[in-house]
């Protein structure tokens, strides 16, 4: 199998895409991090074509040092980047393991450990003062009033509700399926309040567009478009929830994934299992959904006072 490591990223980013079906972010990054290791090798280690050879722990070692001194937005580059080019680099050396390459053990990598940092949620009324942000007179008032209801409703993330189409949602079951990271398809729920504001907001729209969410248009846009020259972008999703946070004047930064949080948060702490908040926000892995132990750990305690013989 040929050597080159140039050669060899480019074969392991089309498997990803044809094999491991990851969404084109996830190839543009993984190109990212490891066209970054292969510009290291050659500008700094002087190695004019960088081979699998050159994969060396001592290389390695370097390339993670060299990281931790490069300038980030804020300074030097976080640990959890740093994260990412070790995590990147441990699919690309286990690919080539897979391949017969022989090569340094994925496994000899560790992943920088990063500190923990308190989940972002918000209570119920400060997610009440959120929802009732948008007008319904302001232009795009319906809309945006649906966007932050279905975020909610559905905990999906940004990417997922900007690919919606109107023929997806079944206001009348308020169910629908959606395609999420890794291609995994699972059923999403609506709420009767998020289905009373989308219906609103179709009986607004006189255009025949196949978004469920459409960007701004002017009057000269309004015919004559390609459906996903309409379509809201996630940057427009993440623009507008800040500002209603801000207009709601939260002590909370929200994002739109700080909805899914607090629709994970709000589920659990009414009583919903661990298991069925992962199938409802598409988690692979159970360990992924355990970040909501904030809510767990507190049921638990409640279960402990209540029953404990001790307490009695």
């Amino acid at each position: 199998m040929e050597k080159d490591l140039a050669t060899l990223e480019r074969h392991f980013l089309e498997h990803l895409e044809i094999e491991r079906n990851c969404s084109k972010l996830t190839i543009r990054n993984y190109e990212h991090y490891l066209g970054v290791l292969i510009d290291f090798l050659t500008t700094n280690k002087k190695i004019e074509n960088p081979t699998v050879d050159d994969l060396t722990a001592e290389n390695i070692r370097e390339f993670r040092l060299y990281l931790s001194r490069q300038k980030g937005t804020k300074g030097e580059m976080k640990l959890v980047t740093q994260g990412y080019y070790v995590i990147s680099l441990r699919s690309f050396l286990k690919w080539l393991v897979k391949n017969d390459m022989e090569v340094l053990q994925p496994e000899k990598l560790d992943v920088p450990k990063v500190k923990d940092h308190s989940l972002k949620f918000l209570s119920e009324e400060q997610m009440t003062r959120l929802l009732n942000q948008p007008l319904n007179s302001a232009k795009n008032g319906l809309r945006d009033r649906s966007i932050l209801e279905l975020l909610f409703s559905t905990g999906l993330r940004v990417s997922e509700l900007v690919s919606l189409n109107r023929e997806q949602i079944n206001l009348n079951t308020r169910e629908f399926g959606v395609i999420g990271k890794g291609g995994r398809l699972r059923v999403v729920f609506i709420t009767k309040h998020a289905a009373e504001w989308i219906d609103k907001y179709l009986k607004s729209r006189m255009d025949h567009y196949k978004p469920l969410f459409i960007r701004d248009l002017r009057p000269k846009e309004e015919i004559g478009l390609l459906d996903e020259e309409t379509r809201l972008t996630a940057r427009s999703v993440q623009r507008l929830v800040k500002k209603y946070v801000r207009q709601a004047n939260l002590p909370v930064a929200a994002t739109p994934h700080t909805l899914r949080h607090s629709m994970a948060t709000d589920l659990l702490q009414r009583g919903a299992d661990l298991r069925s908040v992962q199938e409802l926000l598409g988690h692979k892995n159970i360990a992924t959904t355990q970040i909501y132990t904030h809510v767990t750990d507190a049921r638990l305690r409640e279960v402990h006072e209540k029953f404990h013989i001790g307490n009695n």
